[in-house]
């Protein structure tokens, strides 16, 4: 090769890391890598996904850390693709594009009275208790006082991590790196009971065993199993067979048993049961469920047999999508980029120099582990690719020309380490060992200081 393969990878959550680590971590073809972020900080769901008092998932960041010390990497943060760049002048500047901006936005329920006020995101909550730059402080300061008994739509982690969040006392998470608004905003929360609701049976729950069991750890709250949980279906009895599936039965189960111990808080799961409705003039005031029975398969069916869950609030988990960026492919019935094994196609041809990875690629399933073998195999077709005589031949790209176009706006990874070291200074503080820095002019400030 007569010069490196310059790859833009855009998104520095785990797909993109890892994508920059694969690329970099083999001698067969130079290549340099710029991986470009929206936000100031890098690790995308890393840091703005995984909850806060998860410290061992969060630990994740650690490691894709190094990534940004590899010779021939750098980091490009605070510069967004379709605003501050469009994707025709990656295409100019680079060889190969990776996309690797994830799935942010949540899935609707599409049921009447969704818009209500107190009908809210489970992606927005998230963002807003991660510290996310796009979300307002004080967003949900009065929907945690105002609000007594929350309805969770969703049985997946992301449910219980809301679940667990909503349900814990004050000294439980205020060791966490949760910004200060966010940590006084839950200690003054009403919430006393939330109701968790999945339209299958714990047997089809895609919650980890262990995230389920910290739900009756809880310093101040009760599991209370409300409704259909039991196994006594076919799909669910097969299901059981899965090691994995029965420890979360099991888990269930032993719930079922307990009696009121009398706690402040209660969590309640009401398995079988679908949202149809939910009711209120113009807040929420309840919602209605549907009992639901499951065939051979698993899939859920209405009974048509209605009840009401006294609720004032709604958090709708039931999901992630992708969204699309101008001037790329997009599948809108999947919500992701349309490609072949990582190479986006158009039509079925692949677009030269296009390449996908991580929840855009496949949509938003699996673990962050799950993203390192998928950004690996995207890798290793751009890897092919460019080792055709025609790769490097087809482009010449500019290396100054995203310096230029960008003119000092980029955070590189020295900013990004300035801000870690604001948000440890701020944590020790307050006895913690960081405390996130939420909003992009602060962090802008941190790293620019």
């Amino acid at each position: 090769m007569q010069r490196p393969v310059r790859v833009a990878v855009v998104g520095s959550g785990p797909s993109g890391m890892y994508a920059a680590d694969a690329l970099t971590s083999q001698e067969d073809i130079a290549v340099s890598v710029d991986i470009i972020d929206r936000l100031p900080s890098p690790f995308g769901l890393v840091r703005y996904g995984v909850a806060p008092d998860h410290l061992s998932i969060r630990s994740v960041r650690d490691t894709l850390d190094k990534v940004l010390d590899k010779p021939g990497v750098r980091f490009l943060g605070n510069v967004e693709v379709g605003v501050d760049l469009t994707i025709a002048q990656l295409r100019e500047f680079y060889d190969a594009v990776i996309l690797t901006y994830g799935a942010s936005r949540d899935r609707a329920l599409g049921i009447p009275g969704e818009d209500l006020a107190g009908s809210i995101a489970a992606t927005d909550f998230v963002n807003w208790y991660t510290g996310h730059p796009d979300v307002d402080p004080g967003q949900y300061v009065a929907f945690l006082r105002e609000t007594t008994s929350v309805a969770v739509i969703g049985v997946g982690n992301v449910a219980v991590d809301v679940t667990r969040v909503l349900s814990k006392a004050p000294g439980e998470i205020d060791w966490t790196d949760m910004p200060q608004h966010v940590l006084d905003a839950l200690r003054e929360s009403s919430v006393t009971d939330v109701h968790v609701i999945g339209r299958r049976g714990p047997a089809q729950a895609t919650w980890t065993t262990k995230e389920l069991r910290e739900l009756g750890e809880l310093e101040q709250a009760q599991v209370i199993v409300a409704e259909g949980g039991d196994v006594s279906d076919e799909a669910s009895r097969k299901a059981a067979d899965d090691k994995a599936v029965a420890r979360n039965i099991a888990v269930v189960e032993d719930w079922s048993q307990r009696a009121d111990d009398g706690r402040a808080r209660r969590i309640h799961l009401h398995f079988r049961c679908r949202p149809v409705e939910i009711l209120g003039d113009t807040r929420v005031e309840g919602l209605v469920v549907e009992r639901t029975e499951l065939d051979a398969q698993g899939q859920a069916h209405g009974t048509g047999e209605t009840h009401v869950v006294p609720v004032d609030a709604v958090i709708r988990s039931v999901g992630y999508r992708g969204t699309a960026l101008d001037g790329v492919p997009f599948d809108a019935s999947r919500n992701v980029i349309p490609n072949a094994e990582g190479r986006v196609v158009d039509d079925g041809t692949p677009v030269p120099g296009l390449y996908v990875a991580g929840w855009i690629k496949r949509g938003p399933t699996g673990i962050i582990g799950t993203n390192k073998k998928d950004a690996v195999q995207t890798v290793a077709c751009l890897l092919q690719d460019a080792q055709s005589p025609q790769f490097l031949t087809a482009t010449q790209p500019d290396p100054d020309g995203v310096d230029a176009a960008l003119a000092g706006r980029a955070v590189d990874a020295g900013g990004w380490r300035r801000i870690d070291a604001a948000e440890r200074a701020l944590g020790a503080t307050r006895g913690r060992e960081r405390t996130t820095l939420w909003s992009r002019e602060e962090l802008l400030a941190a790293a620019r200081n």
